[in-house]
């Protein structure tokens, strides 16, 4: 087995609203130093390591189970990816045809929730993802190489998973608790899928919670989405969303 940590690698250049203001709200010097209050990834001889372990060989254990394939199916987050994700739970196919504003927020936004707070502890830590650390395979071979020597602490699909259930469940608070779960879920099949320990998935979630209680602050944010607020009142006013199963009394 390998150590726990790889060597950093060189500084890449600022990404944030000044340099890709279509998938950013934020300015890097705006976003909450999480590095600051965040731990490190616990330590090999650590009891949180042996919980880590122990999840770690639960997810292996569970690949060939229909929750093992939806692991697989989330293993792609990009924006396509989030609306294929969240489509069912909020009731509605999110789309661009369907769901302008809301595709337009979640695009805007995905900067902030995938890299705020994220990249700075990825990159002081640099921990080694579990399947290298263990030499194993994954449940989606077709991402391993390009993130075989990226930081496994905190996890950026579990942040964005999170990150944008809290917002969609702003949006859609009849069907909050099916988006949430979902939100939690894409965190759960990172650990499925070998390429993250529990503890890299849960400090995300702390993570981007503080980013998204920051974009709250940013007047460009709030104003798009009131938009998306206003465009789902119209979808539900016409009887568009389906009504919550779990929940039929959610109003």
């Amino acid at each position: 087995m390998l150590s726990l940590f790889i060597p950093r690698v060189s500084a890449q250049k600022i990404e944030d609203a000044s340099t890709q203001p279509d998938k950013f709200y934020l300015l890097m010097d705006e976003a909450p130093v999480c590095a600051d209050f965040m731990p490190a990834p616990p330590d090999e001889k650590s009891a949180l390591f042996i919980n880590d372990q122990v999840r770690y060989f639960w997810g292996k254990s569970i690949r060939e189970t229909p929750r093992g394939e939806q692991a697989k199916l989330d293993a792609d987050l990009d924006a396509e990816g989030l609306f294929r994700a969240f489509s069912e739970p909020f009731g509605y196919t999110i789309s661009d045809e369907t769901t302008p504003e809301l595709c337009k927020l979640i695009r805007h936004t995905y900067g902030d929730v995938r890299r705020m707070g994220i990249k700075q502890i990825k990159e002081r830590y640099m921990r080694i993802r579990p399947y290298v650390y263990y030499n194993e395979g994954t449940c989606y071979p077709g991402h391993e190489d390009k993130e075989r020597n990226t930081g496994s602490y905190p996890s950026g699909h579990s942040a964005r998973g999170w990150g944008f259930a809290l917002i969609l469940a702003e949006i859609n608070t009849p069907r909050q608790n099916e988006i949430l779960q979902k939100g939690f879920e894409l965190g759960e099949s990172r650990v499925i899928c070998g390429y993250h320990y529990q503890s890299d998935v849960e400090a995300s979630r702390v993570i981007v919670s503080t980013v998204i209680a920051r974009l709250h602050a940013n007047e460009a944010f709030c104003k798009q989405l009131e938009k998306a607020k206003k465009e789902f009142k119209k979808l539900e006013k016409a009887g568009k969303i389906a009504k919550s199963e779990k929940y039929p009394l959610a109003k």
